[in-house]
């Protein structure tokens, strides 16, 4: 709740799915959004360290991919929210989450962008890449 409420003070509107895994938290967010008549949602997680301003990643149609640095995992997603896009993190959510897009239809853009690829999923990843301390 203190990421909450601390996103609150930054002017953020904090959707709490508890209990729903991260797949089902994300699905009905995005599903919320929709209804709060957002038409394009970014899903950027709170273990990627140098991400920052992710809006130029929302100036495509269809889907939009960024994988993890092992090419494994989806780091970043940005979809239409009445794309009817479903989530699933885990590994080798890179792979399904490009299937879906597909299936669904949708134009797939992949973006490798060290920074976006770089997350915290193990003690050793928290140590600072040569290139972020790099203007």
């Amino acid at each position: 709740t203190a990421v909450a409420e601390w996103a609150t003070r930054l002017g953020a509107n904090v959707l709490w799915k508890p209990g729903r895994g991260l797949n089902g938290a994300v699905n009905e967010g995005v599903a919320d959004l929709a209804h709060l008549d957002f038409d394009t949602v970014i899903v950027a997680h709170a273990d990627l360290p140098h991400a920052e301003q992710l809006e130029w990643l929302a100036d495509a149609d269809g889907v939009t991919l960024v994988p993890d640095r092992h090419g494994d995992g989806t780091n970043v997603i940005v979809i239409p929210t009445d794309s009817g896009f479903v989530f699933s993190y885990g590994p080798a959510s890179f792979a399904r989450h490009h299937a879906e897009a597909e299936r669904l239809g949708l134009n797939v853009r992949v973006i490798h962008d060290e920074r976006l690829a770089w997350d915290v999923d193990q003690p050793a990843d928290l140590t600072t890449p040569i290139w972020a301390n790099q203007p």
